[in-house]
């Protein structure tokens, strides 16, 4: 459980070691409280239970975890000595702890970003999962979508496939709209943002693109833009577009890939009671799937001569990237299943001002 320095053969491992220094993980406990004397309580030891234990081991009890403990620090320990150690405080703990490693991972060589992105600083996903946590949390992260007594909270995610590590994770309660979670500011200067189709809005579009931000995203199928430019020429019979609603000519098409200006109309904030209606051109790119016979449609604000339709349709495939973290934390480290806590053990999931990290500059 705890990792072994003396013998660092696996990379993850090595990797892990590194990022969790023993006079790092001393410091900061007490930088917190967590220790103020060191007794029988080895704070080093606590840590890798605590983190590897529940998450490899599905140490989901607090007696499990103390089994664990005594195990590696070949010690003995009564229960409350133990759970007393599970406070407001280890969670502020746990929680430097997790902003340190995602600063770490940040600094770290990343990916290399293909030559036609270049000019970009970093490529950004956004998304959002639902947590289920343990029924007698339900008063403070109450659920939604549920007739049962239930509690949930929603996980929200920035993740850079440069860096290949999360940016920003906060957690809000389960009924949150998906628009007040997308937080949008200057960080997003010289950075592409593939957006998940829960969080289309043109308001939201329009201040990335006055942040020198970028995006890409799929179109709702309820929309229907004006098009009003074309940005590659087919030979021969083709359909005139301009002038036209792309839902209506879509069905028409006989082209592998449509790459259009199209013009929306939507309302921006209201400002001193006052509401303007503002009309903006974004670029849409419709590439044709075999398999389903259909068009996959993407807004977005890049240029056709920084990326073509076909560079935009393969970009936006970067999303599997944080679908597949949100796949490994549930399926392998069962994140949603917290099946086995007794209402006393959970008041740590508290988590109330400790639910926000982020290293987004």
């Amino acid at each position: 459980m705890v990792p072994d320095n003396k013998n660092k053969v696996d990379p993850t491992v090595q990797a892990i070691v590194e990022m969790f220094p023993e006079d790092f993980l001393r410091n900061t406990a007490r930088e917190t409280g967590v220790v103020e004397r060191e007794r029988k309580i080895d704070v080093v030891i606590l840590f890798w239970v605590t983190t590897l234990g529940f998450g490899v081991r599905f140490l989901s009890t607090i007696r499990g975890l103390k089994r664990k403990y005594e195990e590696k620090a070949k010690t003995t320990l009564s229960i409350s000595s133990f759970y007393d150690r599970f406070t407001p405080v280890m969670v502020d703990f746990l929680r430097k702890c997790v902003l340190h490693a995602i600063e770490f991972q940040a600094q770290q060589t990343g990916r290399i970003l293909d030559a036609k992105l270049k000019r970009f600083k970093d490529l950004v996903i956004q998304d959002s999962t639902i947590i289920r946590l343990h029924k007698s949390l339900a008063k403070i992260w109450p659920a939604a979508r549920t007739k049962k007594i239930a509690a949930g909270v929603k996980v929200s995610c920035i993740v850079s496939a440069v860096a290949d590590s999360p940016k920003s994770v906060r957690i809000y309660p389960e009924r949150t709209s998906e628009a007040k979670i997308l937080r949008l500011g200057p960080w997003l200067r010289d950075r592409i943002l593939l957006i998940d189709l829960r969080y289309f809005k043109y308001r939201s579009f329009d201040r990335i693109d006055r942040y020198g931000g970028y995006f890409v995203s799929r179109l709702k199928g309820n929309v229907n833009p004006l098009i009003v430019g074309v940005n590659q020429k087919w030979r021969g019979n083709s359909v005139d577009v301009v002038g036209k609603k792309l839902r209506d000519i879509l069905p028409h098409l006989k082209r592998e890939i449509l790459d259009v200006e199209v013009e929306v109309e939507f309302k921006r904030r209201k400002y001193k009671d006052e509401q303007s209606t503002v009309k903006r051109q974004f670029r849409v790119v419709c590439a044709f799937n075999s398999e389903s016979g259909e068009y996959h449609s993407y807004l977005t604000n890049i240029r056709v001569e920084i990326l073509s339709a076909e560079d935009i349709a393969l970009l936006y495939r970067a999303r599997w990237e944080i679908e597949r973290i949100f796949k490994e934390l549930k399926s392998h480290y069962r994140m949603d299943q917290d099946t086995k806590c007794k209402p006393k053990h959970c008041e740590m999931l508290n988590l109330g001002r400790y639910s926000d990290v982020n290293v987004l500059t």
